[in-house]
């Protein structure tokens, strides 16, 4: 008998040692690990930051003109009397991108023309409005394309009317 309870004891503690196989031991970790990231709580989902809501104004040839990216200020453009905030393309519009000139001031010309330079763009900020008299077909082909594509990408703003039309609005 003694014989049996001693093959019984040692078959009991094979038992014992194969439970705690190295396999064994990662499965239990396994199981231990997706139990513990199942109960634990998750951080409250963050919501995005709002960007400032803006409100939609009249502009005149000066009161567009800050808006041109300097100082941190938005980046406004007008094309045929809508003024497009073109502030998420800041790398093209805003100081030191290639239509920086464009920024804070009436696009329409230069954009129909397909020209950066400085005589496309109103000098007199005073004046009437760009009436974009002289253009051809082609060219306000041109320009209804860049007016469409910143309908697309860009929220309209406001819109630009002359000093004198602004001043008659006001009295």
């Amino acid at each position: 008998m003694d014989h049996v309870e001693s093959h019984m004891a040692q078959q009991a503690s094979q038992e014992t040692a194969a439970f705690f196989t190295p396999l064994n031991i990662v499965l239990l970790s396994a199981v231990l690990y997706t139990t513990y990231a199942l109960l634990r709580s998750s951080p409250p989902p963050s919501l995005p930051r709002d960007t400032p809501s803006t409100v939609f104004r009249t502009y005149t040839p000066h009161t567009l003109f800050p808006f041109n990216g300097e100082e941190n200020r938005p980046v406004y453009l007008a094309v045929r009397g809508r003024v497009f905030d073109v502030t998420p393309g800041r790398n093209f519009y805003g100081p030191g991108g290639p239509y920086s000139n464009f920024a804070g001031r009436d696009a329409s010309r230069g954009l129909a023309c397909g020209s950066f330079d400085e005589d496309m763009l109103t000098k007199d900020l005073d004046g009437p409005l760009d009436k974009l008299e002289g253009l051809d077909a082609e060219q306000m082909d041109a320009l209804q394309g860049w007016e469409e594509r910143f309908l697309e990408k860009y929220n309209v703003v406001g819109k630009l009317v002359s000093v004198q039309d602004y001043e008659a609005q006001k009295a």
